[in-house]
């Protein structure tokens, strides 16, 4: 199983705490270091210094970051012009030397649209988005050097585009889908994802998700084994209890709603959790950490978690 580093920048983090989280998950041997792209924040709390954008982040850790892996959990279709979105993850992936994947998602979070004017469409129009979008960046992607491409959707048009610049990996950028939907989601994880992510379930919900994703790959025709599946959880880990107790806090949880909802505890309590996970197919699993002032947690995952679940 890979371990990717998960963060969320709109609780409260200035691109150099970024930085630094970066430059340890890649350090400690982490596979990835993603970020979710949210322009405020959620729950309590004020979220200073204020967002920052995913991709300009991106592009800023992808000159000083060498190997890790680098990415959004998710991007909004209903954020950016998809158009503009396959230069700005082609230009990301360039300047990392191919270590780019995009996670697109039909965006959920309404307050930050009304917060920043962002248009907020219903549920199926918000796919509708999506849809499009992932069929119109491949696309775009895809398009050999020298041809144009055209583009006819409900939404968008883009007519003798010259399909540039491509990005470094071929034939493009993983993406990664994910979501709970029960028919949109998974057929179109099927068609254009190179992962799936069942997100913040449950051992029973991801199994589940897992099963009807796989389902998808069989009615469209593609081998389900060539679909990468992940998790994503909240995470703490102490070496004992009362670290336990302590980290839970500053992440904003009792240990109680840790253990319900999240992967905690004591390392060897956090290896079997993961193996759970791989049980069900889970080959990546993303670590939400919330503290990210705590250098010394992302140490001890990488040492007392990582060699025994990768």
């Amino acid at each position: 199983m890979l371990l990717r580093i998960f963060t969320e920048p709109q609780q409260g983090a200035s691109y150099d705490d970024l930085l630094t989280v970066a430059r340890r998950t890649e350090e400690c041997g982490f596979d990835a270091f993603f970020r979710s792209d949210h322009y405020l924040v959620m729950g309590d709390g004020d979220g200073l210094p204020g967002p920052t954008d995913a991709w300009i982040t991106l592009a800023g850790l992808a000159r000083e970051t060498q190997r890790i892996k680098l990415g959004t959990l998710v991007s909004s279709a209903t954020f950016r012009n998809p158009g503009v979105l396959a230069i700005s993850v082609a230009q990301v992936d360039q300047m990392s030397g191919g270590r780019v994947e995009l996670g697109l998602g039909a965006g959920w979070y309404e307050a930050e649209h009304a917060a920043y004017g962002l248009d907020f469409p219903d549920t199926p129009g918000r796919f509708d988005l999506l849809t499009e979008q992932l069929e119109l960046i491949t696309g775009l992607w895809d398009t050999p050097v020298g041809e144009k491409y055209d583009f006819a959707g409900k939404h968008y048009q883009l007519k003798d585009s010259p399909a540039l610049p491509k990005p470094v990996q071929q034939p493009h950028p993983p993406i990664i889908v994910g979501g709970a939907g029960k028919k949109r989601t998974p057929a179109l994880a099927a068609q254009y994802a190179a992962e799936f992510n069942a997100g913040f379930r449950d051992l029973d919900g991801t199994k589940v998700l897992f099963d009807r994703v796989r389902a998808a790959c069989t009615t469209a025709g593609r081998d389900p084994e060539t679909l990468a599946l992940s998790a994503a959880h909240r995470v703490v880990v102490g070496k004992d209890d009362a670290e336990v107790e302590r980290r839970a806090a500053a992440a904003g949880w009792s240990v109680e709603e840790l253990h319900k909802s999240g992967v905690g505890g004591t390392p060897a309590q956090v290896v079997d959790k993961l193996g759970q996970f791989a049980e069900l197919g889970a080959d990546r699993f993303y670590l939400q950490i919330m503290d990210l002032t705590d250098l010394d947690h992302l140490d001890l995952i990488a040492s007392d978690v990582l060699p025994h679940v990768s």
